[in-house]
């Protein structure tokens, strides 16, 4: 009974106060994969629009730019001033509904280059061309 008794005063000791835990910083200030203030958002409704995605981002920060193309593919981009404000954006937003769907927010990769456009197919002495998919086209 008295070493349960040690224990509890110990705890008691030791015990946080709530408002001492909230000043801490987050785990994920420290762990954050974050380079750029640059994120992807896919999941998302064809019914989203440009302003509606604006609209759920901007409570996290100034946002710098939005890409999405007049109607929405699923997926699109949003840019904030700072890591920080992204990083409270990516916090805040992944894994909620947007326009009844769930919407996955993470950190936009560099755009690839593209590799370059295809020549169009040379024609041979004989007036064919080649299909190398599929053989020989008239």
């Amino acid at each position: 009974m008295a070493f349960f008794s040690s224990i509890r005063n110990a705890l008691a000791r030791s015990a946080v106060s709530p408002s001492a835990l909230q000043a801490q910083p987050s785990l994920s200030s420290f762990y954050s994969t974050l380079t750029a203030p640059k994120l992807f958002v896919s999941g998302l409704s064809r019914l989203t629009s440009d302003d509606k995605l604006q609209e759920a981002f901007a409570p996290f920060g100034n946002l710098v730019e939005d890409r999405m193309s007049g109607r929405s593919k699923g997926f699109g981009f949003v840019t904030y001033e700072t890591i920080e404000e992204a990083e409270k954006a990516r916090e805040g937003m992944n894994a909620k509904f947007l326009d009844g769907w769930v919407i996955f927010v993470d950190p936009a990769k560099p755009r690839e280059p593209r590799p370059p456009p295809q020549q169009e197919p040379q024609f041979s002495e004989t007036g064919f061309r080649t299909n190398k998919t599929v053989g020989w086209c008239g």
